[in-house]
């Protein structure tokens, strides 16, 4: 295993994803030999858990569905009660390429959270209209908050080491986007250190995406409103450490 694996936790959060879950779960195991991996199952009503359980993977299952944020706050306490240091998340739709995760990993060395950033030289995706307005606005101001050049500040493909990962597990927010734009926010003035690193995408292997192309307009309303609660709300401190922003 390759040292940056050890103490290291994948975490896939994941609604009705029996369709590709099992695939990305044997993925990971395939190109991260030996890896830990969680699947977090937010409420689905399909055979999610199922699959990824034959798939060799760990399973927490919610009641109810609580969004990514709920279900990614649930893998960092996961990492913190049984020891591992690190926790990447990548999606259980397949768009997240594993072989990805050890660049991730490599920036954590001098980092707190890296972004996977789609926009920052490698592959072809690209989104259009309301919702690139949306990016690049956010990506401008976070990357103002974050001191540092940022591409794509909604990626959730994402690693976060052991500053970060205890900060996460009380305060990683559950909002609709909070587990992208208000994370950063929060890590941000928690004094932590962001980078990001260009990733390229892939289509979803399955399932259903999460937000409908004829609700771009509103996309775009909700990360404005997303974006000002984040800067509003008080700053919080790493356990022992006092805010300075």
């Amino acid at each position: 295993m390759p040292h940056q694996l050890e103490r290291t936790l994948i975490v896939m959060p994941a609604l009705n994803e029996e369709a590709s879950v099992a695939a990305v779960v044997r993925e990971v195991q395939d190109k991260l030999p030996g890896v830990a991996i969680l699947v977090v199952n937010d409420g689905s009503t399909d055979d999610t858990t199922v699959q990824a359980r034959s798939a060799g993977a760990v399973v927490a299952e919610l009641p109810f569905n609580l969004g990514v944020g709920g279900a990614m706050r649930v893998g960092f306490k996961y990492a913190l009660e049984h020891g591992y240091r690190n926790v990447v998340q990548v999606d259980s739709d397949g768009q997240h390429d594993p072989a990805g995760v050890l660049q991730l990993l490599d920036e954590l060395t001098t980092a707190d959270l890296v972004l996977g950033a789609r926009f920052a030289g490698a592959g072809n995706y690209e989104v259009r209209g309301p919702r690139k307005w949306a990016m690049v606005v956010l990506s401008g101001v976070l990357s103002r908050v974050a001191r540092t050049r940022l591409t794509d500040t909604t990626s959730g493909f994402r690693a976060t080491g052991p500053r970060a990962v205890r900060l996460f597990a009380e305060h990683y927010p559950a909002e609709y986007l909070g587990d992208t734009i208000e994370s950063l926010v929060i890590a941000a003035r928690a004094g932590c250190v962001i980078r990001q690193v260009p990733v390229a995408m892939r289509p979803r292997a399955g399932g259903t995406p999460s937000h409908n192309p004829f609700k771009a307009a509103t996309y775009l309303a909700r990360a404005g409103l997303a974006l000002v609660f984040a800067l509003i709300r008080p700053p919080v401190a790493l356990q022992g450490e006092v805010v300075t922003a």
